[in-house]
C-alpha cells in the first residue's frame, strides 16, 4: 500500500514512525481516572478516551473541564464486560435494541452484540454517549471502540459518519481487501469495506496504518514489552493501546487483568520509556494534532 497522505499533512516523511499512545478505559473506574490524571501531566502518553455509560465517567469528564487541553476521545462502549461490575446503554433499555441482556445491562461479550443488535439502536446509542460527552463538558477530540464491537458491517457507517459530520477523527485503518479476509470475513464484504476504505483516504479523512498494544495477560516485565512493541513498529501511523490504572481494592475486584493495568500506569511514567523513544526515532503525536490537520 503507498506511504499513508496523512503523515505529509501532520508533516511527517514517509518513513517516519509515528505513534498515537492511547489509554483505553478512562472512566470505567475511579483508579482508570486517576492513572489518566497523572499519565496525562508527565506527557509520554498522548491521548486517552472515555467510557460514557461507566460509573466513573463523571470524574473523567470532571477532569476533562479542568484540563481543556487534554486529548480525550469518546471510547464507544457496546459491551459490559466484568461479571460484578456492569453499565448499561445511554440512549434505551429496551431488549430489542440487541444492547440489553437479560440482567439488563450491556451484553459482556462482543459477538452478541454484533449478531443482534439492531444498527439504527446503535446509531442511537453512538450518538448518545457523543452527545453526553459534549454535555458535560468533554473537547471530544477522537472516537473509537471499546472491544472492537463497532468494527462489524451493521455498525461502521455511523460510526464513521459521526466522525465525517463533526469533523472528527475516528479510529479506522487503510485495511486492504486482503487485510479484510484475513479478519475472517468474506469475499463481498472485503470488496466493498476495501473500496469504503479507498473512498474515505481519496476524500481525505484521515486514516491510520495499524493498532498494537500491550497483551492484558503478561504483567510481567510491563516496560520491556512496550520496549519491544514499540521497537517493531514499521513506518506509518499507529494507535497503540494501553490500559493504565493506579492499583485499588476497587480494580482488583472489577478484573483479574489488574496487574497489566497497574503495570501500563508504571511503565508509562518511566523517564526511561519516553527516552527509549526519542532513541529509537519512535514520534509520538494525540488524536487532536489529527483533529487540527481535518479542520483545517
Amino acid at each position: 500500500m503507498n506511504p499513508n497522505p496523512l503523515l505529509k499533512k501532520l508533516g511527517f516523511s514517509n518513513t517516519d514512525r509515528v505513534a498515537i499512545i492511547h489509554a483505553d478505559d478512562v472512566g470505567m473506574c475511579q483508579a482508570s481516572v486517576q492513572a489518566f490524571a497523572e499519565l496525562d501531566a508527565f506527557g509520554l502518553v498522548s491521548c486517552g478516551a472515555v467510557m460514557v455509560p461507566c460509573p466513573w465517567f463523571p470524574l473523567a469528564a470532571a477532569y476533562a473541564r479542568e484540563h481543556p487541553q487534554t486529548d480525550l476521545g469518546l471510547h464507544v462502549t457496546l459491551t459490559s464486560e466484568w461479571p460484578i461490575y456492569r453499565w448499561r446503554a445511554v440512549s434505551t433499555l429496551d431488549p430489542a435494541s440487541g444492547l440489553i441482556d437479560e440482567e439488563g445491562y450491556f451484553p459482556s461479550r462482543t459477538q452478541p452484540v454484533q449478531e443482534n443488535g439492531d444498527p439504527a439502536a446503535v446509531q442511537k446509542e453512538i450518538l448518545a454517549q457523543y452527545e453526553r460527552a459534549l454535555a458535560f463538558g468533554i473537547r471530544v477530540s477522537h472516537i473509537d471502540t471499546h472491544m472492537g464491537t463497532v468494527m462489524h458491517p451493521k455498525f461502521l457507517m455511523p460510526y464513521i459518519s459521526l466522525g465525517v459530520t463533526t469533523k472528527t477523527p475516528v479510529m479506522m485503518f487503510r485495511w486492504s481487501e486482503e487485510d479484510i479476509l484475513a479478519q475472517g470475513r468474506d469475499a463481498e464484504l472485503a470488496r466493498t469495506g476495501a473500496r469504503m476504505i479507498l473512498e474515505l483516504e481519496e476524500s481525505g479523512f484521515p486514516l491510520l496504518d495499524a493498532i498494537e498494544g500491550l497483551p492484558l495477560d503478561k504483567p510481567v516485565d510491563r516496560l520491556e514489552q512496550a520496549k519491544a512493541a514499540f521497537a517493531a513498529l514499521k513506518p506509518g501511523i499507529t494507535h497503540f493501546i494501553i490500559h493504565p490504572s493506579i492499583d485499588t481494592p476497587e480494580l482488583r475486584a472489577i478484573t483479574p487483568d489488574w496487574a497489566c493495568r497497574v503495570g501500563d500506569y508504571q511503565t508509562f511514567l518511566r523517564e526511561d520509556l519516553r527516552a527509549y523513544l526519542q532513541t529509537i526515532g519512535v514520534q509520538v503525536i494525540g488524536y487532536a494534532d489529527i483533529q487540527k490537520v481535518m479542520r483545517a
